[in-house]
């Protein structure tokens, strides 16, 4: 199994916590031995790098983490991308992978972290209010830009990991960043550019393979119906360690 490079510090303390109160626990207590085990697990769990098929759509945008979508909204005015907006929100509670990946292949423009509150990622004020790394990203043909990904701390997470540099390069699906613990990001489009979303409330998905929105080109295009939703087979398969 396959660890994120900015989760091994926790590992390792939870490590000698976990693992020394279950020698203490089979010492004493016998029975309740086998707890700390299974929270040990459950932190690697969290911290794991899964594999993931990229789907090979130009098209696409991808989710750039994995959790449930609890936003899907249009923004009249977004100040970054200087007029209205689509935005989709997903909650990532502490049983979801908290790595994050890129939307799509682009260039990266800014990247600027804000610090905040730590409320509820749930909040809709979290939005705004909470600690946040806010990603400008220009993304490669035919998608219109800018986009923004946004990595927003929860009332648990106090530690969002950002690896991009203005000017660098990345492909779809690519590794780049941690939330640690329960948290939110949002992907952001311009509206009226074409972007439709492939999603709906409560849907979960699994970043750098469920797609968010399909570009169709032309601003103003049909809503795809279900078959079109459905993700095209994946042609591309993406793993590593941040």
């Amino acid at each position: 199994m396959t660890l994120a490079r900015d989760g091994l510090r926790e590992i390792l303390i939870l490590t000698l916590l976990l693992v020394g109160s279950s020698v203490a626990l089979a010492i004493r207590f016998p029975p309740l031995a086998p707890i700390p085990i299974i929270l040990w697990l459950a932190v690697l769990a969290f911290f794991r790098v899964p594999r993931r098929e990229i789907p090979s759509d130009s098209a696409a945008l991808v989710a750039p983490a994995d959790g449930r979508i609890d936003d899907i909204t249009r923004v009249e005015h977004d100040p970054l991308l200087g007029g209205p907006a689509l935005r989709i929100g997903i909650f990532l509670s502490v049983f979801d992978v908290h790595v994050n990946r890129a939307p799509c292949a682009a260039t990266v423009r800014r990247v600027t972290h804000n610090p905040g509150e730590f409320l509820d990622a749930r909040d809709p004020a979290a939005t705004l209010r909470n600690e946040h790394t806010v990603i400008e990203l220009e993304p490669a043909a035919p998608l219109a830009g800018p986009i923004i990904v946004r990595q927003i701390a929860g009332l648990i997470a106090r530690r969002i990991v950002c690896r991009l540099n203005p000017g660098q390069s990345v492909t779809a699906g690519q590794l780049f960043g941690l939330i640690k613990f329960g948290s939110r990001t949002e992907l952001l489009v311009p509206a009226d550019r074409g972007y439709v979303p492939a999603v709906r409330l409560r849907d979960r998905v699994a970043g750098g393979s469920s797609i968010l929105f399909r570009f169709q080109h032309v601003a103003g295009a049909q809503e795809p119906s279900h078959e079109d939703r459905q993700p095209p087979r994946a042609r591309i398969v993406a793993s590593g360690t941040l």
